[in-house]
């Protein structure tokens, strides 16, 4: 009795201390992608602002390694993780039911969060490999990306609307985005491909390693794409940035966007965004490619699916949504 009593004061003390009486800790997993991507500095960034928080929210958050955009929204779909990065373009199909989401059907329980940085679909190729723009691909021994992968999922696109299939290539390897960088350089493929935020570890790993190269992708195919998606938009690969690029590469991209649905509770979700938000500089300072992020973009740019409650009642409260 006397201890229940004791327990009972501490959670009024708690409660009279923050204004919430929290329950026990709440566990949450965020998907990501492979460990040399942004996408896994993106989820253990997000996780690393709310464990610090952990004591007044209750929230306990993970970030591992995933296949990547596909494979986070089905994950989140099937309930075994509560959030998870996506390119835009794979949001926009899982809300749809299109592409890889196709035999699921429209998912009208997936909602949005935020946006963070753009993507841009990268090539990379063996300067030995006679590899100056993506047609030249024909032929060649070709990472195309692992299933449930966005790269591989943009990839497919691509080649679709080219009227290409694997036959194409004289290979067409599916490695995972943190093995392709070391097959390039052993020789045993001669291009890879990556939709990725810039600076990558995995392409300067390719151009430090090996001699390699960026390709521009470009061409009435690639016009008619970004004309004719809305969360596709044209893009450069800086100059400079990569040992062997010197000069800015011309593609086109994605916008990386973190998601959620309905599933998770409006104050899990407002807890997390209210992480990264109250912390922006923190959040900006954790990766090159989160430089320039503006507040006011991310609650818009590559959002199709509805924002999730939670989400929206911080951007409301922070006048950045009306």
């Amino acid at each position: 009795m006397r201890n229940r009593l004791i327990l009972a004061a501490t959670v009024l003390l708690l409660t009279s201390l923050t204004g919430t009486a929290y329950a026990a800790d709440k566990f949450v997993t965020i998907g990501t992608g492979g460990q040399t991507g942004v996408y896994y500095v993106v989820g253990q960034s997000i996780c690393k602002l709310v464990n610090r928080d952990s004591s007044k929210t209750g929230l306990k958050c993970t970030a591992p390694s995933t296949g990547g955009s596909v494979a986070n929204l089905n994950s989140i779909r099937s309930g075994d993780q509560n959030m998870g990065v996506a390119q835009s373009d794979q949001q926009f199909n899982a809300l749809n039911g299109l592409g890889a989401f196709a035999d699921q059907g429209p998912w009208d329980d997936l909602r949005a969060v935020f946006g963070v940085h753009p993507e841009l679909f990268t090539v990379v190729a063996r300067k030995d490999a006679g590899i100056n723009s993506f047609d030249d691909l024909k032929g060649k021994r070709v990472n195309i990306g692992n299933p449930g992968s966005g790269q591989r999922a943009t990839m497919d696109v691509i080649m679709a609307a080219k009227g290409w299939d694997n036959s194409t290539f004289k290979l067409a390897s599916e490695l995972k985005s943190a093995e392709q960088a070391q097959a390039l350089c052993d020789n045993k493929i001669d291009a890879m491909v990556f939709v990725v935020g810039h600076p990558s570890g995995s392409i300067q790993e390719a151009t430090s390693s090996c001699e390699a190269v960026i390709v521009p992708v470009t061409g009435g195919e690639i016009t008619a794409l970004v004309e004719e998606k809305p969360y596709y938009a044209m893009g450069k690969v800086p100059g400079g940035m990569y040992s062997g690029t010197d000069a800015d590469v011309d593609t086109f991209g994605v916008v990386a966007t973190f998601v959620s649905s309905t599933a998770s509770d409006e104050d899990t979700i407002y807890a997390v965004v209210k992480a990264v938000f109250d912390n922006f500089d923190r959040f900006k300072a954790l990766h090159p490619a989160f430089a320039n992020l503006e507040k006011e973009k991310m609650v818009t740019d590559g959002l199709s699916a509805p924002l999730h409650e939670g989400a929206l009642k911080y951007f409301k409260e922070n006048s950045l949504v009306q």
